[in-house]
């Protein structure tokens, strides 16, 4: 049996095995594992570890330095190729190169050697000792073996063994010439060859799935001859009776197996199965499960056995490695090949992503595989090579972070040798070291288009302080973000000072100074920009690191010294031209200060808290030339208008050039405060107060400019061309009312109310800035409508005459349309020229004074001493026209604005004496009967009556039932009232005579009880105002009848007219008596005053005569 050491090499331990061949395999196998490193303790890494100083001197000269390059490492490394290639074991893979050829001309390339260099060193490699050629075995494990013994199970354990096929030949050839009879063995390793070439892995009880892990080195000669026998046997061990009975009696079944055995030798192991493998069809690596194949076919099935196998050299020559480990080769070659087949690259494709060539790839296998290096040598290899290209090529971060993956996974299964653990501690403290350069760096050597090349980096550094190599390397506490944070804070303060110098002017000019100390704040303020938007995406998804707080504070603290040092020296010196200078620097603090917003956290007050202070004295300056510079700006503006509307596209705008420069004039100043954001409240209030006040002052001489203009364009103009000016001058100076009402929101009103709320109260500040501005807006409002009143004169003046002219025309032939036809036409024109030249709310400001006059002047009209009804119903329908006018179906005047008070009394005055006398009279009769309905005093006394109308025979049947309180009137204090009773208008009804009742003597309360009827059409009395006239009057021999008193009753408010003939007939109506005022109604007097009327003259008559009789004053 063999122990197993730790790298899974086994030793014998049963007789069977030669002490001699094993000692020699370890001693073997000791030397392969010196040159890779001894196993000592390891010493602890820290961060302050000294790397080693490159072998050069700097004054050798460039080829002398190549050709001891070439003499000290590379023809090392391309012998040690040469010898790998020439003593190559094992069948190329899929992935490999087989021609030996290819890969001579790959390394003559890859490691630049002259043809008679290649041959001059091949023939120094044929002259050496070769190798000994070894088969490494190792013996994983077994699974569905036979089961040999009593139990059901066995006890395996594998011989190993390299035979080569004239040894077997001549060995079996031996066994039958000196034993003729003997019965062949199934054994083929025991009896082939000596037992001190046999190898024998530990016996696994009682299993059919045993697991061995035991590694062997078999050498051989010739791998064209020589096979690999691997033989699994059932170890058999003696037992007495007594247990051979107890497992008869235990197991029955076996007993066929116990007889079996008796037939056995004493103490003979049972065959499982085998592998034979020729060694010169295997790769240089295996690692396969092979079937155990049976001496019979009695158990054809005998499970498999996972095997791992492996060419390797042993006792190579001493003077092919110069005193190097084969891993220092390993190292050296894999770094000359990736340098190499990156430059073999296409151009254009610069990042490498760990792809080696076919034979690169062949090659390295070959050397790894020849010397045993286990894979964390070449995954060690690999890391220290490639981190070392980083530094000098662009690799992709993959690659490395593939070699760390692979490092932390080897180190939890194997241990490294003391001088590799000390150079991988020192190649990840090199890397980081090199890495937190880059990063001080960052801003020069990883554009903004390559950030992803930085956030690479960042991965990498993290993902080696993650590993436990690195933590147990390195047991010191390394923190890598406060090594970055270190490192972007002194990468800063180096870029600071690098551009400080840049920025250096030639001339100590104070004017250049500051113009140099602006453009360096400027490259500040994009550096945070940068930081803030970009950089910091980058350290914190990889390293969780705020750069942005780490940069700004820093940048912070530079600028707050270098503004302080540089406007120390110019505090009095500031004039116009330097606060010109100084307006841009400021501009560039406030920006970065206000980025101040984004910090994470913030301990200290910043340095640059305070930084307006030191530019106080430029503001009184910056207002100024902001003031000047626009006024200039205007006053050109009004020199060059034509006052002529502008048009944009196919939509006119009514205002000339000077009103839309006039807003782009003022927005600096808005931009200019809005840019200011002056940190003091206080004192922002008093700059506002200034810049409202200046931009006020600015819009007021506006007006005046433009005025004088349109004075000095005017004076060779005709009159069209005047008013067209004077048009454009009212629209622009109403656009500059719209420009003042958008400054509160353009200055921000608001925000600046918000933040000085409490400094300057609500009161004060109304009483400021609203109340500058509108004193400003009112002044403006003046001057619009002064020119608004001088273009309304003419008009006033033209409408009056038309109107006149229709009013003095006497004849009234001609139709009221044809008459006011000159005025309309007129207005037509000129309110129409206006609409197109002006805006809307000046022309809506035109028209209001114009209607206002228009009204007064027919008012004027009307009262003239003319009862012509013509001619009211001509100014009625004038008045008609000019409202229609003034509206314009809604675009004009408003309903509300133009039914003013004079607009609703002259309209009622003209629609009256327009009417003809019957339409006057019914017009009286209808007021009086809404006069009675309201009038609820019966100090005149009171009337009852029933009133009812037949459809069926046109019959209005009325009954006076008594009257009441009626006033005395005769000398006795009592009266002799009668009723009478008329149907009214009497144009309505001219052949209806009117009825009277009975006189009842001295009663001032009689009862009538007397019944009439009217025979009246329906429709007659349905007519406008028709009623009855009820008179009471007091009956006298010898004069006439005294009037007690009158009501009216509408026909349609007797049932059978305005309601239902359903209606109960016997409703009694009481109507109060009335009384007329004398000389009061407006109606008499038009009757009155049309006196070719005789109809209306006896109207009036009857009315004058009853108000004579009447008793109210």
């Amino acid at each position: 049996m063999m122990v197993p050491s730790h790298d899974g090499t086994g030793q014998p331990e049963d007789s069977q095995r030669n002490p001699e061949a094993s000692e020699r395999d370890h001693t073997a196998h000791r030397q392969i594992q010196q040159q890779q490193g001894s196993p000592v303790h390891v010493r602890k890494l820290g961060r302050t570890r000294k790397l080693k100083a490159p072998t050069y001197r700097e004054d050798e000269d460039p080829e002398e330095a190549h050709r001891r390059h070439k003499e000290l490492e590379l023809k090392p490394l391309y012998r040690e190729l040469l010898y790998t290639i020439h003593y190559r074991l094992g069948k190329p893979g899929p992935n490999h190169i087989s021609d030996n050829a290819q890969l001579f001309q790959y390394i003559k390339e890859a490691l630049s050697m002259t043809q008679t260099e290649h041959e001059a060193m091949m023939r120094k490699i044929q002259s050496l000792e070769p190798p000994v050629y070894c088969l490494m075995v190792t013996v994983k494990e077994a699974k569905g073996i036979l089961g040999k013994d009593v139990s059901g199970f066995s006890d395996p354990y594998c011989l190993l063994a390299i035979i080569c096929t004239e040894d077997e030949a001549s060995g079996d050839q031996s066994k039958r010439d000196g034993h003729p009879l003997c019965k062949p063995k199934k054994a083929m390793v025991k009896n082939a060859i000596p037992d001190e070439e046999i190898y024998q892995t530990h016996v696994k009880k009682q299993t059919l799935n045993p697991i061995w892990n035991e590694t062997f080195i078999l050498e051989f000669e010739d791998p064209a001859t020589a096979n690999l026998h691997m033989e699994m046997w059932d170890k058999d061990e003696e037992v007495s009776l007594g247990q051979k009975l107890e497992e008869f009696r235990t197991n029955f079944q076996g007993f066929k197996r116990m007889i079996k055995d008796a037939k056995k030798m004493k103490g003979q192991d049972d065959f499982l199965g085998n592998v034979v493998l020729k060694l010169q069809d295997l790769h240089c690596t295996e690692d396969q499960w092979y079937i155990l194949e049976p001496r019979t076919e009695t158990y054809p099935e005998r499970g498999k056995c996972h095997l791992q196998l492996k060419f390797i050299h042993k006792e190579r020559d001493g003077v092919l490695s110069a005193g190097r480990t084969a891993y220092v080769n390993y190292c050296g070659i894999l770094q000359q090949f990736v340098q190499y087949d990156i430059s073999q690259k296409k151009q254009g494709s610069v990042t490498w992503k760990g792809e080696l060539s076919k034979e690169a790839q062949t090659l390295l296998d070959l050397h790894a595989t020849q010397n045993d290096l286990s894979p964390f040598l070449q995954d060690m290899g690999k890391w220290v090579a490639y981190s070392k290209l980083y530094q000098k090529l662009e690799l992709d971060h993959t690659v490395l972070l593939q070699q760390i993956t692979s490092i932390e996974y080897q180190w939890a299964l194997q241990d490294l040798p003391y001088p590799q653990k000390q150079e991988l501690g020192d190649s990840f403290h090199a890397f980081l070291q090199y890495g937190l350069s880059l990063i001080s760096k960052y801003r020069d050597v990883f554009p903004i288009a390559k950030a992803q090349r930085l956030h690479a980096l960042l991965r990498v550094m993290v993902q080696i302080c993650k590993t436990k190599a690195f933590q147990k390397l390195n047991p010191s506490n390394f923190d890598l973000q406060q090594e970055v944070i270190e490192s972007v804070q002194l990468g800063t303060r180096e870029w600071f000072n690098i551009k400080k110098g840049l920025h250096q002017p030639m001339m100590k000019d104070v004017t250049e100074i500051i113009t140099a100390l602006s453009s360096l704040v400027t490259e500040v303020k994009e550096d945070i920009r940068l930081s803030k938007d970009v950089w910091n995406k980058v350290f914190s998804s990889a390293v969780q690191l705020d750069v942005f707080t780490v940069v700004y504070l820093e940048q912070d603290t530079l600028v707050a010294v270098e503004v302080g040092e540089t406007l120390s020296s110019v505090e009095d010196k500031i004039d116009m031209q330097l606060a010109a200078t100084l307006f841009p620097l400021y501009l560039s603090l406030k920006s970065i200060h206000k980025d101040k917003a984004f910090l994470q956290k913030r301990g200290k007050v910043l340095a640059l808290t305070e930084f307006h202070v030191r530019f106080r004295d430029a503001l009184p300056h910056w207002l100024n030339k902001a003031y000047n510079t626009t006024l200039e700006r205007v006053q050109r503006a009004v020199q060059v208008d034509q006052l002529q509307p502008l048009i944009d596209g196919s939509v006119p705008i009514k205002h000339s050039s000077s009103a839309v420069d006039l807003a782009a004039c003022l927005h600096p100043i808005c931009q200019m405060w809005n840019e200011l954001s002056w940190p003091d409240p206080e004192e922002a209030f008093m700059l506002m107060v200034k810049l409202t006040e200046d931009m006020c002052k600015i819009a007021l001489t506006y007006c005046n400019l433009i005025q004088q203009r349109a004075k000095e364009l005017s004076d060779t103009s005709d009159h069209s061309s005047k008013v067209n000016k004077l048009c454009v001058v009212v629209n622009n100076m109403e656009h500059l009312r719209t420009i003042l009402n958008k400054l509160p929101q353009q200055l921000n009103w608001d925000g600046l109310r918000e933040s000085i709320k409490h400094v300057i109260g609500e009161d004060q500040f109304h009483n400021t800035l609203p109340s500058q501005l509108q004193h400003s807006q009112n002044v403006l409002a003046r001057q619009i409508r002064a020119a608004l009143g001088t273009l309304g004169q003419q008009l006033r003046s033209d409408i009056e005459k038309h109107i006149m002219n229709m009013a003095a025309r006497r004849r009234y032939s001609s139709s009221t349309e044809d008459a006011v036809v000159p005025l309309m036409r007129y207005m037509e024109k000129e309110l129409h020229y206006m609409n197109e030249n002006l805006v809307q709310e000046n022309f809506n400001s035109l028209l209001n004074p114009l209607w206002t006059n228009s009204i007064k002047i027919l008012d004027n009209v009307s009262k003239q001493q003319n009862s012509v009804m013509e001619f009211f119903q001509r100014v009625h329908y004038t008045l008609q026209c000019l409202e229609q006018c003034f509206h314009a179906d809604g675009n004009g005047l408003s309903l509300e604005t133009l039914h003013t008070e004079e607009y609703k009394a002259l309209k009622a005055h003209l629609a009256l004496n327009s009417l003809s006398s019957q339409q006057l009279i019914e017009k009286f009769l209808e007021q009086k009967v809404w006069e009675q309905k309201s009038y609820s005093s019966e100090k005149y006394g009171a009337i009852t009556l029933i009133g009812f109308y037949k459809k069926s025979d046109q019959q209005l049947h009325i009954e006076v039932l008594n009257a009441v309180s009626l006033i005395p009137l005769d000398s006795n204090g009592s009266s002799d009232p009668f009723v009478q009773l008329s149907l009214e208008p009497r144009h309505r009804f001219p052949q209806v005579e009117s009825r009277c009742t009975q006189i009842k003597k001295s009663d001032l309360n009689p009862l009538f009880e007397e019944s009439f009827e009217f025979r009246v059409p329906v429709e007659q009395c349905h007519a406008a105002g028709s009623c009855l006239v009820l008179t009471v009057l007091d009956h006298d021999t010898l004069r006439s009848d005294d009037f007690e008193g009158e009501a009216f009753l509408s026909l349609r408010a007797i049932p059978g007219i305005g309601g239902s003939q359903e209606q109960a007939p016997n409703a009694q109506i009481r109507l109060p008596l009335m009384h007329p005022k004398r000389n009061e109604d407006n109606i008499l007097k038009m009757l009155e005053s049309r006196k070719g009327d005789r109809e209306a003259q006896s109207f009036v008559k009857l009315r004058r005569q009853r108000e004579k009789k009447s008793q109210e004053i």
